[in-house]
């Protein structure tokens, strides 16, 4: 991977946003867009409604007008055909001018300087995929304190990966020139694809990938049970359709045993010890729950893992 090259690199980015149902996210979401301090005349951002059952829609619409008036470049698009964020990216990416596609999601909150500083690594012609990283908005349930204290948002773990580095489309940017080559998202996909067109862009062609870390985007940890639990599921769904399309491992399955046994050593062995160490302020009240937890994602992933199967509409993939 080839380090940054000199500030008078300014290329033209297209920022894509799949959106559906965001009326609540779209107010910080557009605020964050709005304080970047990459020149307005050099991006473009391209808000993608897919199929939204909110006010979705009438937001993005009065979006686009106010930034025309504010003299920035907002457009808002639809993608009503596929009901998948991949598909929504695509649609985007067509109708995108720049040099360089730049992806996060409409939960996310960019940094005023994220543009700035996950631009530049590309003046390097050798690199074809730039990975920000991801942080976490501050919370305040248990769950998103867990989901904290455990680093679970870090690029640093999709950048490690066995078979080959990713970033997750939160905080992605990847060269035209790249997607020209191997094509674009796998539209009818609903997990994964972030990790697919990576690993098909470092497979397929001789373009690197380089990690600006300081280029940030907040992310919000789940705050419900449910939630938590679809979020793991979709992790073990994407799990699986990786294995399909690339053979790579699938996670170790987490039985109902292997849950009796940690529940039960929490509960007799653990729990008093966390206890006295958190009345003694020597350890965070979230270690109390931290086993119970682990062992609700390890089965949700489980299941969902169990339960997916890749179709074949999802393998195939569209073109510029």
């Amino acid at each position: 991977m080839d380090s940054p090259q000199p500030d008078t690199f300014l290329p033209q980015v297209s920022v894509v946003i799949p959106i559906y149902n965001g009326e609540t996210d779209l107010p910080e979401l557009l605020a964050c867009l709005r304080a970047q301090t990459y020149p307005r005349e050099r991006v473009e951002y391209l808000l993608v409604d897919n199929a939204s059952q909110d006010r979705t829609a009438e937001i993005l619409q009065q979006a686009a007008e106010s930034a025309q008036a504010e003299g920035w470049n907002l457009h808002h698009l639809t993608e009503a055909k596929i009901q998948s964020a991949y598909a929504a990216r695509n649609t985007a990416i067509r109708a995108a001018i720049g040099e360089i596609f730049v992806f996060t999601d409409a939960d996310c909150r960019p940094q005023p300087n994220w543009l700035e500083l996950l631009v530049p690594p590309f003046a390097a012609p050798s690199n074809g995929l730039v990975v920000g990283e991801i942080v976490a908005l501050p919370g305040t349930t248990l769950l998103e304190r867990y989901a904290d204290s455990r680093n679970l948002l870090s690029q640093k773990d999709t950048l490690a990966h066995s078979f080959c580095p990713y970033g997750q489309t939160a905080n992605l940017a990847i060269r035209r020139q790249a997607l020209e080559q191997v094509g674009l998202f796998r539209p009818y996909m609903t997990t994964g694809g972030d990790a697919d067109i990576c690993w098909r862009i470092q497979k397929q062609t001789e373009w690197q990938l380089y990690f600006a870390e300081q280029a940030i985007v907040q992310h919000r940890h789940r705050a419900t049970l449910k939630d938590l639990k679809s979020q793991w599921q979709r992790y073990g769904r994407s799990n699986r359709y990786l294995h399909e399309l690339y053979g790579v491992g699938l996670t170790r399955k987490h039985t109902w045993q292997e849950s009796a046994y940690l529940l039960s050593r929490w509960f007799l062995k653990e729990l008093p010890i966390q206890t006295g160490k958190t009345l003694l302020g020597k350890t965070s009240a979230i270690e109390l729950i931290s086993t119970p937890i682990s062992v609700y994602c390890a089965r949700a992933r489980t299941a969902g893992q169990q339960a997916a199967k890749l179709s074949e509409q999802a393998t195939e993939i569209e073109w510029l």
